[in-house]
């Protein structure tokens, strides 16, 4: 298994790809390469499932990357057929980190009038009592995923065609989905009424492409048409091109804003602007919030390099890459030992230490989780003579767990839900740490008023513990929401 994240388990990590085609010959490679662009929101495994009128579905699911799997041809050749659909993941619900192959998705379902397949970026945040009363009424889970509901919950529906059954089968799901499914001559993609997670429509040639991010569209030669809408669902055909449908009642949009901070890759495009540029203003704002004195604006490979060039524009102090990430990191080549094991970051990054010895530093990163990782960094840097090390961090404090399709630790070992940021600063041993605020953060997505508290744009409940759909699995278990005093 490739790792999951550069810096182990100190990274919140993406939640997953989705990616579907129709009207193209051999659609599963260009599915292959659609989710080859998207593999940094699921490295963990993949799938795809195509359909031709003579030979009917077929499918493959395979762990680790989409390179290292989807690009044999022996492979492709058993996906043949101008529709398909495929999936990358991580193990955001389900059994996380010890994957059955059972569990990589796309998931698929014989119905009465056909079958169906189904990919679920998100999380279903009521998936423990669907779960509970499907298997009372008779289901047999094959699954450990949330999104295996969805396909028991279309079995149940009594509507005449799949397009309906998922249509009552996604209005009994609460939280975070955006769906492609794919029946015999359908391609249909789907999006919560918050639109929490991105889905994307393009045009390639006669035929049609959903996907998870605008960069996927790019590799494959695909037009950007526009992104589905929150609470919308379109049904794509050959014959019929698109239609769409909105079959939940008309809430509010908020998207995630961590999309704009971290998850999608900076060449892609959200609500209209550049993840680049969002991420270069996030350090405008830093820069405006929280000046230093320094000599180098390095930032923290990759995730923190936009923002890093914009600290740097706006401070007017000098950018550096102080910190080397080596490219070729995959399994660590050789048995963990303990004393390996102690290397860990500088397996991945190394110091420039020409550039960095006797200089005051600001590190910029897009987040702080636990801390481990950015303690590391900081004595890396310290070992290599920097005179200070200031940390500016492009999201505000991670203080609040994700429940919608975000693999987040528990509260507990968050370190901002535990620490204020001068006990932050003091644990991670740095000359200062600042993160950007809640309304800086809005400002640079292009809200230019900042945050409206009683209605926000954006579903930002890992910063403000306000969590826009209940996350009733997680408060059947125990999880106290904010209190007013918080």
């Amino acid at each position: 298994m490739p790792p999951a994240h550069p810096f182990d388990d100190d990274k919140l990590r993406e939640e997953c790809g989705v990616f579907g085609v129709i009207g193209v010959s051999d659609a599963a490679n260009f599915v292959a390469l659609g989710l080859h662009a998207l593999q940094h929101r699921g490295q963990e495994a993949g799938g795809i499932v195509s359909h031709a009128p003579k030979v009917g579905f077929n499918s493959a699911r395979r762990f680790g990357y989409v390179r290292d799997n989807f690009t044999k041809a022996s492979l492709m050749e058993t996906l043949p057929g101008p529709l398909a659909i495929g999936h990358v993941r991580y193990s955001t619900a389900g059994s996380k980190g010890n994957t059955a192959i059972r569990d990589v998705q796309p998931f698929f379902g014989e119905f009465s009038m056909g079958g169906a397949a189904i990919a679920h970026n998100g999380n279903i945040t009521n998936a423990d009592a669907l779960r509970r009363e499907l298997i009372e009424r008779g289901s047999i889970f094959q699954s450990s995923s949330d999104s295996e509901c969805i396909i028991h919950l279309m079995a149940r529906s009594l509507q005449k065609s799949i397009p309906e059954r998922m249509k009552d089968a996604l209005r009994r799901c609460e939280g975070a989905f955006s769906v492609v499914a794919m029946t015999r001559t359908k391609l249909i993609g789907v999006r919560d009424p918050l639109g929490v997670r991105p889905l994307v429509l393009g045009q390639l040639g006669d035929g049609w492409a959903l996907a998870s991010e605008t960069c996927a569209l790019d590799i494959i030669g695909a037009e950007f048409v526009r992104e589905i809408a929150p609470g919308e669902m379109v049904v794509v055909t050959e014959e019929d091109g698109v239609q769409s449908y909105f079959p939940f009642e008309r809430r509010a949009s908020r998207f995630c804003i961590f999309e704009h901070v971290y998850f999608s890759r900076p060449d892609s495009i959200i609500d209209g602007r550049s993840v680049y540029d969002t991420r270069r203003m996030i350090g405008v704002e830093l820069a405006k919030e929280s000046p230093v004195d320094a000599d180098l604006v390095c930032p923290v490979p990759d995730s923190g390099t936009p923002a890093a060039i914009g600290f740097s524009q706006e401070s007017g102090i000098p950018y550096a890459m102080g910190i080397i990430r080596n490219q070729y990191m995959g399994r660590t080549f050789i048995e963990p030992t303990e004393q390996i094991r102690n290397m860990g970051v500088r397996l991945k990054l190394n110091v420039n230490r020409a550039l960095i010895k006797g200089k005051r530093v600001i590190l910029v990163d897009d987040s702080v989780v636990r801390g481990t990782t950015s303690r590391k960094i900081k004595e890396m840097i310290l070992d290599a003579g920097a005179a200070e090390v200031h940390f500016r961090i492009a999201s505000p404090p991670t203080s609040w767990p994700c429940f919608y399709g975000v693999d987040t630790p528990e509260r507990e070992k968050l370190l901002a839900a535990t620490m204020s940021e001068e006990e932050m600063r003091d644990h991670l041993g740095v000359n200062s740490l600042k993160f950007i605020s809640l309304d800086g953060l809005y400002r640079a997505a292009g809200v230019a008023e900042g945050r409206d508290p009683g209605a926000p744009r954006y579903c930002d409940a890992c910063f403000s513990g306000e969590y826009p759909v209940a996350p009733s699995d997680m408060l059947e278990k125990g999880f106290q929401l904010r209190t007013a005093a918080e």
